[in-house]
Parts: structure tokens; sequence; C-alpha cells
């Protein structure tokens, strides 16, 4: 039997040399993926039977992008806000501990690029959804994919011809802990991390946490996953099970921290971390520059002054029309009009996204909705911690493997991480999340997405 190829042909290059590559060879082992790629059979129903591909020049102008996006939203508080972290804290849509929390973390210590660009490629560019900056990453384990992937002869033959690698993400990670995280690590010995996160999320999450912890053995430093609840503090350092932690991996986030229990369990993991006697991986401030509604502070027009037309034409480039959702806002042709009447209007370009939560939660496509129940959602969202975001239609991607092909449209997760010479140095793996249906809301795993990898050539 050999593999089919359609008469639609992939968006990319690559992708339809891939496609011509296996045309008339032996298909691949339908059987899928050896057990290590199955993500410890957490995803092994759910995982692409092949990859996508990123050429070098799509890949260097992205993480150009992705780049100047990231020191852009950095400057935001400087530029927008005169310096005052708590009122930009507050124009985002935190409030009380979350606020007292983002201004006292970013006493401590240095804050190197860390996160995820969640983007569609709408057929001509790449269009950012999201940008997490955190240490709160799903999908660390895609490189096992992209191994896998390459027992198969004809792939592990087709980027060897075309030069096509892939980045761990999990190892580029570890670089920048090494690097965030030097001054208070402890010499002679490997660090050792702690993967926490609330007592809620880890019944949720544990498994996929202790997975993290794991991959992070696998480079070369040791590593736990615990709840915050389960750290002890003797002598004012944080201790787990007896062992002394050199390293926090942050996975609870900003939003846990509205519940006052969640706060005060964080209290002394912050106080040492003030004290020098712990780090953490990617500080809780961070999160201001993750927040949906600092992207929208950027695409806003009432802001553009504060940035340079090469700056403005990043975010341009980068970002679709994206409002904090106020009374009134100004449409993507510079006019002012009324919020509510302009959304109705548009509900079948638009989605709405609370600015604060992580995961696709929460998160309302217009054109998924009734308009009865979008007119229901946007009156209770109208001037609260929300974003307007229009509409982007990822474009369709073939890929081949298992016993033929497959028609997907799917969110790239590319990952960056670190200071480098070059923005695509910078490049950290690619996790990719995939529907099979065009209309497409949020695509999760949650909710059923396939999940994928990507070669990148050099």
């Amino acid at each position: 039997m050999t593999s089919a190829v359609p008469a639609s042909a992939p968006r990319s290059a690559l992708g339809r040399a891939y496609l011509d590559h296996l045309r008339g060879r032996p298909a691949a082992d339908p059987a899928g993926l050896p057990a290590a790629a199955a993500l410890n059979g957490a995803y092994s129903n759910h995982v692409l039977p092949g990859p996508l591909f990123l050429s070098a020049a799509e890949r260097r102008e992205v993480m150009r992008d992705v780049y100047q996006l990231y020191d852009l939203l950095r400057s935001v508080p400087e530029r927008i806000f005169g310096g005052d972290l708590a009122a930009f804290a507050r124009a985002v849509g935190m409030t009380g501990p979350q606020v007292d929390v983002v201004t006292r973390s970013a006493t401590a210590g240095p804050l190197l690029p860390l996160g995820r660009a969640d983007l569609y490629h709408d057929g001509d560019r790449f269009a950012l959804l999201e940008l997490n900056v955190s240490s709160a990453l799903g999908g660390l384990y895609t490189g096992d994919i992209n191994r896998a992937l390459l027992s198969r002869a004809a792939l592990r033959d087709f980027a060897e011809r075309h030069n096509l690698h892939y980045r761990d993400t999990v190892a580029c990670l570890v670089e920048t802990i090494l690097a965030e995280c030097g001054p208070t690590l402890p010499g002679g010995r490997p660090p050792t991390i702690a993967v926490v996160d609330t007592a809620e999320n880890f019944r949720l999450a544990g498994d996929r946490l202790r997975l993290v912890a794991t991959k992070l053995r696998d480079h070369g430093v040791d590593s736990v996953a615990c709840e915050l609840e389960q750290l002890s503090y003797p002598r004012g350092r944080p201790a787990y099970d007896g062992r002394t932690i050199d390293v926090v991996l942050r996975y609870f986030l900003i939003e846990d921290l509205a519940d006052p229990a969640t706060a005060a369990l964080l209290e002394p993991l912050l106080t040492a971390v003030e004290r020098g006697t712990v780090a953490m991986v990617s500080r809780i401030d961070a999160e201001l520059y993750g927040n949906k509604g600092t992207l929208a502070l950027l695409s806003d027009d009432r802001h553009r002054s504060a940035f340079t037309a090469g700056e403005r034409g990043c975010a341009d480039r980068l970002l679709p029309w994206t409002r904090q959702f106020r009374s009134r806002v100004t449409d993507p042709a510079g006019t002012q009009v009324d919020a509510l009447a302009y959304a109705e209007a548009h509900r079948r370009e638009l989605v709405l996204k609370p600015a604060l939560l992580h995961g696709g939660a929460g998160v309302v496509a217009g054109w998924r909705t009734a308009a009865e129940q979008w007119r229901a959602e946007l009156k209770n969202a109208v001037d609260g911690p929300f974003v307007l975001q229009r509409r982007v239609r990822p474009a369709a991607e073939t890929i081949a493997g298992g016993s033929g092909t497959q028609v997907i449209h799917p969110n790239w997760g590319i990952y960056f991480a670190g200071v480098h010479a070059a923005p695509e140095d910078g490049y950290a793996g690619c996790m990719v999340r995939a529907s099979t249906d065009p209309d497409v809301g949020v695509v999760s795993l949650a909710d059923g997405a396939l999940l994928g990898c990507a070669f990148h050539a050099e």
C-alpha cells in the first residue's frame, strides 16, 4: 500500500515537497507512534500522524516579530503608564492581591524571555492570538513526537535532504532557567527544581506536571512536582519531602491568586524569592506581558503615538485588531464606535476573550454562538476585563503520515526562550494543536484537538 497524495496541496513548499517525497513509497505503520511519543498514554489517541514544516524564512520572520513584540510589551509600563506598574496591572484587569503580588515580584531578579506564541497562519502570514509569557507552559514534551516521527525512514530521509531540524523545548527551558536563576543556584551540584501548582490544579493536571519534572531530569537537573500547599520553609528556604528547593518552576497562574487562601499560601514563597533564598522562573509579574489586555493596548489607536513607525508595523503585522472591551472603541478603520453595537453587527468576525484566563477558558467565538447568547455575553463583559479580537481563519494544512493524509486547521504554538544575538536563535520548538473543523473556535487539547510537532529548515 502506498501513501495517497490529495489533489489539494499543503500550504507550505516543504509540505508539498514531503508529499512528493512520499509518493510511491510504502505507507508508514498506521499503528501509531512509539510509546514514548504517546506521552505516557496522556494523548495516545490524539497525536497527529505527521509533522508540519517551517521554512527558514518563515521561522526568521515570525521570531523577529515575536521578539520585537515581547520587547514592546515589556516597555508598556514606561511608555503608557509612566512606570507605574500597579496602574498598569489594574488597567489590564488585575485586582487586589494580584496587583500587590505582581508589583512585589517585579523587584526580584532578572526576567528573561520565556513563553509561547499561539498563532494561526491565515495563508499569507502568521497572526498572533495570544502570547503566553510564563513558565506555566503546556506541550513541553512535543520533542518526543519529533523524535518518534524520525524513526520513520521516509521522514528521516526527507529531513536529512532538506536540512530539517527541531528544537527540544525542555532543553531550551533548562538553559533559560540556569541563565535566569544563576546567581542564586548552588555550586557543586545540579539545582533542585520544584514544578509547583495549586492543589486544585494538581488534581486535574498532576500527571502532566510529574511528566514535566521527569523531562527536566532528562536534562541534567534534579526535579520534583508538588502542590504549593506541600512546601515547607525551614530557615526560610522552601523544601519538599525533605529536599531543599533551589528553583520554583511556577505553574500556578495570576487568576489563581484571586483566591485569598492561595494568595496566603504564596506569601512565604514570595518572601523567600525576595530574600534570594530561592529562585522563581518567570516571575509572577511576567503575566502582565502575557495578558490579553496588554496586547489590546498595543493594538489600540489611543497609544500608537507611544511607538515608532517600525514598532507599529510589527504590531500591525502580527496582531489582529484587538480592543479592550469598553463601551466605546475604535473600529479597524480608526473610527470611534459603540462597542456593543459594533460587536453585535460583526458577530461572525469577532471573538470575546477574558483578559486574565488561560487555556481557552471563557473564550466565546461569535461565529459559533447564537445572536441572542452573543448579546448576553457582550452585556456581561462590557467594561470588564475582556477583549474583543478579530477572527483569524486558520489556513488548512495537509499532513502526511500513518496510512495516508489528513487536512487540519492548526494552532502553531511557537516557543521562545532566552536572550540571543539573533531572534531566530530564540526559537525553542513548536507544539501543534490541530482541529479538523475549519470553523473551530478554540483549538485546545481539552476540547479534543490533535497534538503534533513541526520541523524547521536552517
